[in-house]
């Protein structure tokens, strides 16, 4: 049997669309520079998570939020397409339902930090799944953590079609 391999590419994407770089300072009492959304790349695709389909796909860069702010190659992976789709099967049904969607503890960052691992056993920088509890620390984080919450990203569709 060949060898299928694919790059791996982590999209990174700024939901407040620069607004946390501008405002954090004044609003947290700290700089961050972005709220982040991050989806996988890998064989020609987008998948990322959210609240409203769960694990979904798109081609890259094809979300509402356009093209990513930051592109990190993770390297290739040598699983084949067809593991990684029951892989990903297997979460949607278990680990990454829609209704477990949480932004501050189980989210899209979290989705990509698992797959990212799964197919290259390498991470997403670790500036993005620590922004939510460094923001959560302050009392501003604290008081808008509802509101934040209910963000989340759309424009793909489900890979199990």
């Amino acid at each position: 049997m060949a060898s299928q391999t694919s790059d791996v590419k982590v999209y990174i994407y700024d939901i407040s669309m620069g607004m946390a770089r501008a405002m954090s300072q004044g609003i947290l009492g700290r700089q961050i520079n972005g709220i982040w959304h991050t989806g996988i790349v890998v064989y020609g695709q987008e998948y990322f998570f959210g609240g409203s389909s769960g694990i979904e796909a798109c081609s890259p860069g094809g979300t509402v939020l356009g093209n990513p702010l930051e592109i990190v190659n993770l390297g290739q992976t040598e699983i084949p397409f067809d593991v990684f789709m029951d892989y990903l099967h297997e979460l949607s049904i278990t680990t990454y339902k829609p209704e477990s969607y949480h932004l501050f503890h189980h989210n899209c960052n979290n989705f990509s930090s698992e797959v990212a691992q799964f197919l290259t056993g390498k991470d997403i920088p670790s500036h993005i799944t620590s922004l939510p509890q460094e923001v959560l620390s302050t009392p501003f984080g604290a008081m808008i953590q509802p509101f934040v919450e209910a963000m989340h990203v759309q424009g793909g569709h489900s890979p199990f079609q």
